[in-house]
């Protein structure tokens, strides 16, 4: 008897447990702030008549906790005017991703403009971030520098509708002092040499059309991620950087690439230069960054999906009470 109703206490419980949750569960999603067009409305908050400024790259934060929010309480001490996010904002783009990366980034003092990376595409993830941050692709302009945001997140090339409009925009751009083009997936793979697949657009020769695309033009410095790195070298005439450092896994322990990092551009007059801001990182050993490679996608699960594992579990404590439990005692009342 004492049992049963110990049995009834823990139900009770537990039912109480899952309704607060699934209600918490409806009000952070009821509660979420309306968010749409982040890109537009991040440009509206910028002085964009400013011929000498300071800004920050970095790329593949991958809903990234502990690093990333790292980097962002030290770009919110920076004197610079925006930052931009390269792209692999999340691990793959299911809403609640999005919705975890987007109360990050509110602890962001500085406009953050964001460019679409592989990961956004997953699970249907194209039409969130297009409903959240607005068009794939997109340029802007900030005293006497031009931007060029590129969606080539499919990993293989960009589509000839954005080639045709890169090509206007590239005109566009040489008539400003300075001309930065943004892409995720990067041309080439400087891992691998000059000109060859690696992890970096499969269709060569699109990236080589590119390449001589980008050489006819100042371009001032071409920034990619994708590569969890850092790498800086020349394609061709075209300068590139390669920032891949603001929380997704390290495969390398190369000290010289494989490190977190942020990129702080600087522009005074027709000077341009480039800072790389070190973050802490797991040591120069590869059970090393094995074990924290484990600890960052645990983490991150846990920490995105808390409310949704607590329901599961309450539910499944329910489902097994109602069949083995109830079953249990039902049985001992009818051979009494």
């Amino acid at each position: 008897m004492k049992e049963k109703i110990f049995g009834k206490k823990l139900v009770f419980i537990i039912t109480l447990l899952a309704i607060i949750t699934i209600g918490l569960k409806i009000y952070s999603i009821v509660t979420f702030p309306h968010i749409k067009n982040w890109n537009w409305k991040a440009l509206g908050r910028i002085d964009k008549k400013r011929d000498d400024f300071s800004f920050i790259v970095f790329g593949d934060n991958k809903n990234s906790i502990t690093t990333f929010n790292r980097i962002v309480k030290k770009i919110n001490r920076e004197d610079v005017l925006f930052a931009i996010d390269d792209g692999d904002l999340v691990f793959d783009g299911e809403m609640e991703k999005f919705r975890f990366f987007i109360q990050q980034i509110r602890h962001l003092k500085k406009p953050l403009f964001t460019v679409i990376g592989n990961h956004e595409v997953r699970e249907r993830g194209k039409a969130n971030y297009y409903d959240l941050f607005g068009p794939y692709y997109y340029s802007f302009s900030v005293g006497n520098t031009y931007f060029i945001m590129l969606d080539d997140s499919n990993e293989d090339d960009i589509d000839p509708w954005q080639l045709e409009w890169l090509k206007k925009e590239l005109e566009a751009g040489k008539n400003y002092k300075h001309l930065f083009v943004f892409m995720h997936v990067p041309l080439f793979d400087p891992r691998k040499g000059d000109r060859k697949k690696g992890h970096s657009l499969s269709d060569i020769t699109l990236a080589n059309k590119l390449n001589e695309l980008f050489d006819k033009y100042p371009i001032t410095m071409l920034f990619a991620s994708h590569i969890h790195g850092y790498f800086k070298g020349v394609w061709g005439k075209t300068p590139y950087i390669i920032t891949g450092g603001a929380g997704a896994e390290l495969f390398g322990t190369n000290p010289m690439h494989y490190f977190y990092h942020y990129i702080k551009v600087s522009i005074k007059g027709n000077e341009v230069t480039y800072k790389v801001i070190k973050v802490k990182s797991p040591k120069y050993r590869i059970i090393n960054r094995l074990f924290y490679m484990a600890w960052i996608y645990i983490y991150a699960f846990f920490s995105i999906h808390f409310l949704d594992i607590i329901i599961f579990i309450t539910l499944l404590y329910l489902t097994w009470y109602i069949i083995f439990i109830r079953k249990k005692w039902l049985i001992l009342n009818v051979k009494k």
